[in-house]
């Protein structure tokens, strides 16, 4: 592939705890500066979606999917150049367990060899599997 975007990576991590705990709680924008760090410490509603102001990006603008059962999370965050990231995220039933899942997508106009060698991709599937476990840690001893 030559800077298609269509390469991804899966990060996931097992949540002792139901499905719908882990939803409920993930789901909750205002829940994200407590586990998602990636977005920063704060986070604000306004009118057409939420603002994280301290990202280590900078000020980002998040769209979330709309509440749903099926345990879809995926966001969009608008970074301050206009760029905008679709990040896929799930939870998923594991028996009286859950898993969520972030998936990691390659960048369009990511060329093959910068993709092998991408710092940038690789300090952020570090930043989504702290978060991933933070939000793990805060669920089970909840």
């Amino acid at each position: 592939m030559n800077g298609t975007g269509s390469e991804s990576r899966h990060l996931s991590i097992r949540i002792d705890r139901p499905v719908d705990d882990v939803y409920a709680y993930a789901s909750n924008p205002a829940n994200l500066p407590a586990w998602a760090h990636g977005l920063g410490g704060s986070i604000e509603k306004v009118a057409d979606g939420w603002i994280a102001d301290s990202s280590p990006l900078g000020r980002v603008e998040v769209a979330f999917a709309p509440r749903n059962d099926l345990g879809v999370l995926d966001h969009h965050v608008t970074l301050p150049s206009g760029q905008t990231v679709y990040n896929p995220v799930r939870v998923i039933a594991d028996g009286r367990a859950s898993e969520v899942v972030f998936t990691l997508r390659r960048q369009p106009g990511t060329t093959d060899a910068d993709f092998e060698r991408d710092a940038d991709f690789e300090r952020d599937a570090g930043m989504v599997a702290a978060d991933l476990a933070r939000l793990k840690e805060l669920l089970e001893s909840a």
